[in-house]
Formats: C-alpha cells, structure tokens, sequence
C-alpha cells in the first residue's frame, strides 16, 4: 500500500500545487501562492502554518511507511478498504482540480490583503463556498484509508484544523470586506464546506 499511497499523493501534489501554479502564471504572471498571513503567532500565521504542515505531513506519509518513521506502522491493513481510499483520493484530486479550473484567475493560495479578486459562485460553488478544500480534505482521508497509519491521521487533522482557521479567521473576513453585501447573500444561502450547513450571515 506504500507504494499506491505515493503514487497518489505524487499526483495530488504535482496536479493540485505545481501544475496549478505553473497555469495561474502564464495566465496572471503569478503563481497564486500567496503564503502565510499574518504576525507570527496570530490566528492567520497558525492557519497557514497548520494547513502547511498538513499538506506536508500528508505528502511525506508514503515515506514514513517505507523508511519506517516514528508513526509510520500500518494500523490495519484491509484490501477492500484500501482500495476505496484510493478511489475516495482519486475523487478529492479530481474534485479539487474542477474546482480550481472554475476560480480561473481568481485561485489562490492564502490570501494578499491589497488584491480584490472576483466573487466566484457558480458550478461547484453554487453548492459550497470552498470546494476547493472540500475535496482537498476528501482526498487526505482517502490517503489515511489507502495508508492508515498514525502519520496520515496527524496529517489529516493538522490540515483540517488549518484549513478550518484558514477560512473562517482569513478568507472569510476578506471576502467580506471586498465584497460585502453579495458575499453576505452568498454565505445566507450556501454552506461553507457541505452543502446546506455553515450558511449565515455572520460567519
């Protein structure tokens, strides 16, 4: 399983951070990657840092296994299991990939305060505000089920709980303030990860 787990995130990381990158700088003339925000310490720097160490872990959790890493031991090993992670990872990438393409050139990694990017709330944002990281989530829990071990769970829940500080204390926030009313409208009627739940006004 080692072996099926690197070939995944291999392809999670090259399609969803370098490819990705690569494509926002020919059409923007930037990557997109706008690191982490914030004093260090405050909220915003501890999102980006967790959710950092997370997508780090989550990539290193193949090789924790095969040169043995403090953590790395298999907990369980079930083929049928094994084999609906590697579906549930091969749907996050997908998922996170179409939803990339529908940002366009509005896509980013953290966020640059003195940037007003377009509100975008069609296709898979109709649905959810942040599919992006919906999917991204989907797919590190199809990693822990295609390679459950220690080292893929600490992964998983350093990233969510990255990913949830990221949104709701960072992105969140900013898009308030650039778009105001019309991103109230859009939190009132759709849900922050899952459709239909975290809709408000407020948060």
């Amino acid at each position: 399983m080692p072996r099926l787990a690197l070939a995944l995130v291999l392809v999670w990381f090259v399609s969803l951070f370098v490819v990705r990158s690569i494509v926002q700088w020919r059409r923007t003339g930037s990557t997109g990657l706008k690191g982490v925000s914030g004093a260090v310490g405050s909220v915003e720097w501890s999102a980006g840092v967790l959710t950092a160490v997370g997508f780090v872990a989550a990539a290193a959790t193949p090789f924790a296994r095969l040169f043995s890493w403090p953590g790395g031991n298999v907990l369980a090993t079930a083929p049928m299991v094994h084999f609906v992670g590697a579906l549930v990872a091969t749907v996050g990438v997908v998922g996170a990939l179409a939803a990339q393409v529908e940002m366009g050139d509005s896509w980013r990694v953290g966020v640059d305060a003195t940037e007003e990017t377009t509100l975008v709330t069609h296709g898979l944002f109709r649905w959810v505000r942040n599919p992006i990281f919906t999917f991204v989530l989907l797919s590190l829990v199809g990693l822990v089920l295609v390679l459950p071990t220690v080292f893929s769970l600490l992964s998983t829940v350093l990233a969510t709980t990255g990913i949830e500080l990221q949104v709701r204390a960072v992105e969140e926030p900013y898009l308030r303030r650039v778009h105001g009313i019309a991103y109230d409208d859009y939190c009132s009627r759709t849900g922050r990860f899952l459709p239909g739940i975290g809709r408000s006004r407020f948060t």
